[in-house]
């Protein structure tokens, strides 16, 4: 998929969080289309505000990224098979606001 950057370091970050920019696809329309997926808007520390976060602004994380951003978690009881699908969900639903 294209146009997708990961927010942060790919080492040195929460091993069960991951932060991904969609270029060209608004965080909240996202997470409407991928219900039952662990995911959030925006970064940490960013408590509903409709701005981009403060956190990806500090980050330098371009603004066509920065309002795509989505920050996806697992707990322990994630498996490999629950990681596929979402991420398929993730990939159709980023199609999908994209055509």
């Amino acid at each position: 998929m294209t146009g997708v950057k990961l927010n942060g370091h790919p080492v040195k970050r929460l091993p069960n969080t991951l932060n991904v920019g969609f270029r060209g696809v608004e965080a909240n329309a996202l997470l409407s289309l991928i219900d039952g997926v662990a995911a959030s808007p925006g970064a940490a520390c960013h408590s509903g505000e409709t701005r981009v976060s403060r956190v990806l602004e500090a980050m330098r994380v371009p603004m066509e990224y920065a309002m795509g951003a989505v920050r996806f978690s697992t707990g322990r009881e994630t498996s490999a098979d629950d990681v596929d699908r979402a991420a398929e969900l993730v990939v159709t639903a980023v199609n999908q606001l994209r055509s």
